[in-house]
Formats: structure tokens, sequence, C-alpha cells
């Protein structure tokens, strides 16, 4: 096909968008599980945490395929160097500014919490630009950090490997893409990718675990980078994302099937059902069955989105811009608000509500004060302002607007 016509997924856009409002809530109900967390709530308990799991194995390799299908639409308007040096200014400017920033004051407020630090915000941050890694507790806090942020850090990873595999293969690229495009039909698109995640759940989790590091962190690249590298290969495909959606009633009856089979798993094991024999015989089909479940539910979502959600408008426009600026937000203000609310001992169930609601208001506070400002705009992932007639900029990892393909983040 001409890559330099492919056509615009608003779809993708909106799947985007929610999966980032998913975001916002699960981060604040990491304040009330048992899950380790930066801060946590006196009410933590393991009550919202089969509803956690009903997003948690896919939202963000949703995020890595999204941005993958982005990726990929930009590259058939850009050089693929060209391309990489407008993605490094997009993504390592915040990334910087967020660590430097944004991040400390949830690395502050978790030492004051868990470890008892009296220091002031400014002894705190002498310690954390100079790398100090004497706050312990089951390990050590390990400063300067990136915390939510991570995502940022290995989507310019993967936007880099995908420029270098662009810039190599040149044409190839496209003819990799109508290959696949020929092999992912039918039930296929459900199993093979499938299968190669849960291949590498099961060679890589226990020998890897999951450290959002960057350089020790191989499960999560074996599950991510292919996820993401599928996206920018999907993106060349003429008509595969109605094949999804032909797909979305049997890929959401999976999941949830999925997700049905894995709580049963949790709850046998918490009571103490699966002894350890029995445990390790049904330890790598539980791990199969949480990666077809990971990629039904991404299926599903993508298939229902391009079933219903295939429009442009003005909330599209600007929820594509504002969700980056967002997510750059959201996490650090859950943090400081939740500490903030601790002493007046709300019950958990209007607090986590506050909680939702003041954090959206605030981000998006933030978001409007951000978009006026031309110095902000770069450290939080927004291009040059653009004029009132002119579409807003496109997000990183956004779907941007036709009729230039590609065009933004």
């Amino acid at each position: 096909m001409n890559t330099h016509h492919l056509p615009r997924h608003h779809f993708l856009d909106w799947v985007r968008i929610i999966a980032f409002f998913l975001l916002i809530l699960y981060h604040v109900g990491m304040y009330y599980v048992t899950w380790g967390w930066h801060v946590k709530s006196p009410y933590a308990s393991t009550a919202l945490e089969p509803f956690m799991m009903l997003s948690s194995p896919w939202r963000l390799a949703l995020l890595f395929l999204v941005s993958g299908v982005a990726s990929s639409c930009m590259l058939a308007k850009l050089r693929p160097l060209a391309f990489l040096r407008k993605r490094s200014w997009r993504l390592l400017v915040p990334l910087l500014f967020g660590m430097l920033v944004i991040v400390p004051p949830q690395s502050y407020l978790e030492v004051v919490e868990k470890l008892g630090y009296a220091g002031s915000y400014a002894d705190f941050m002498r310690l954390y630009v100079r790398g100090y890694h004497g706050f312990c507790q089951d390990g050590c806090l390990i400063l300067p950090t990136w915390n939510h942020l991570w995502f940022v850090a290995y989507l310019w990873t993967y936007t880099a490997v995908l420029a270098l595999v662009v810039l190599a293969l040149g044409p190839r690229f496209d003819r990799l893409a109508a290959l696949v495009g020929c092999v992912l039909t039918g039930w296929k698109i459900i199993v093979l990718p499938a299968a190669v995640l849960a291949l590498a759940r099961i060679l890589m989790l226990n020998r890897f675990p999951v450290t959002h590091a960057l350089v020790d962190d191989w499960y999560n690249h074996a599950t991510y980078l292919p996820i993401f590298l599928l996206g920018a290969l999907m993106a060349r495909v003429p008509g595969f994302w109605p094949r999804v959606a032909a797909l979305r009633w049997a890929c959401l009856a999976l999941a949830l099937a999925g997700w049905a089979l894995f709580m049963l798993w949790i709850a046998l094991n918490d009571v103490g059902g699966i002894d350890g024999t029995r445990w390790e015989l049904l330890a790598q089909p539980m791990r199969a069955n949480y990666a077809l479940l990971a990629w039904s539910a991404i299926l599903a979502a993508c298939g229902f989105a391009q079933r219903h959600l295939d429009r442009d408008g003005p909330a599209r426009r600007y929820l594509t811009e504002a969700v980056f600026p967002v997510y750059i937000l959201h996490q650090t203000l859950i943090v400081v608000l939740a500490h903030a609310l601790k002493p007046l001992h709300r019950p958990p169930g209007l607090e986590g509500v506050l909680l939702v609601v003041l954090v959206t208001v605030l981000s998006f506070a933030g978001f409007e004060i951000v978009r006026r400002v031309p110095v902000l705009r770069p450290l939080f992932g927004l291009g040059p302002r653009s004029g009132a007639t002119a579409p807003a900029a496109a997000a990183p990892g956004s779907i941007a607007p036709h009729p230039v393909a590609g065009r933004g983040i």
C-alpha cells in the first residue's frame, strides 16, 4: 500500500484517551489495595484487587500497541532519523523535567510515610539529585527515579528500535507488514500473538521480575516491544481493524473468562487450596491464560472502539492533546492529595471518590495552564501552539488527524 496515505484511526485516539483515564482510577486504587505503592491508606485491603485486575493485565500493553500504530503513521511521512529526533524532543524533555520536578514529591512523601523522614523537602531534594540510596525498607529507594514515567522511557526506547528497523529494512518493512497481515486472519489474530506473549511469560517472568528500570526489565521488554512493533506493522495492513472488530465479542468473552479463572487461581492460592506440587503443575497454564486474557482484552477494546468510536470532533481533539500532560501530572497529584487527606479520616469510599474528582480536575487545570504558556508546552510533551483554525497538535502516541496521517507528537 502507499504508506503516505495511511488511513486515519480516530478510534485508536479514543482507545488511548480511555486507557489513560483508567490509569487515574487504577492509581487511586493502588492507594487502597495491599500491593506495594508509594503511600498507602490505613484502610488498604484486598477488596478492590479483583476489579484492579480487570485492567492490570492489558492496559499498558494496549497503550504500547496504539503507540506503535501512531509511530508507524509518522514514519510514513518522515525519514527515520527525522522521526527519531522529533520523538526524542517530545518524549525525553518531559521525561527529564518529570524526573526533576514532577516525580520527586512522590518519593519524598514515600519516605515520610514509610520511614518517618523528618527532613524538609529541600533537604530531600539535595539527596535526590545526588542519587542518595540510603532510604531502605525491604530494599532501597533508587534516586533519582522516574516512577510512573517509566512508560515514557520505554516508549522512547521502542521508538528508537522501530526507527532503526525501518531504516534498515526500507520498503521491506511494508512487505513484512503485508506478510503479517496475510498470516493474522480469523482466529490466528487471537491465538498467534497470545502464544508469543504466553511463551515470554512462561520462560522469562521468574528469571526477570518486573522492575521498570529499563536496563534489566527483560520480561517486560519481551512483552511490550513485540506488541509495539506489531502495532507498527498492523498500521500498514489495509482493512486490518475491521477484522479485529469482527472478533470483538469472542475476545471479550475470552478476556472475562480468563479473568475469572485467574481470580479463582488467586483465591485458591490465598486460602492454601493449592499445594506446592499442584502449584508447579498449574502455574505455567495460568501464565498462558494471563497472556490470552490480556491479548483478548486488547483486541476487544480495539474492536469495540473501531465499531463505535471511529469519529472525530472537538472532544477528541481536545482530549488527544490533554492526555499526555494529564498523565504526567496525575500520579503526583494522587500521592500529594492522599497524604493531605489522610489526617481527615474520611470513609475510604468517600475519600476515594474525592481523590478521583480532585485529581481529574487539577490535572486538567494543570493542562489548561500548560497549553497556554509556550515555555511549558515542551516540558509536557506538547508541540508549538497551533493557530486558532489549525487542528490541535497530536500528543505522543496519538493517531493524528487526516489529511496528514501521523503528523504531530
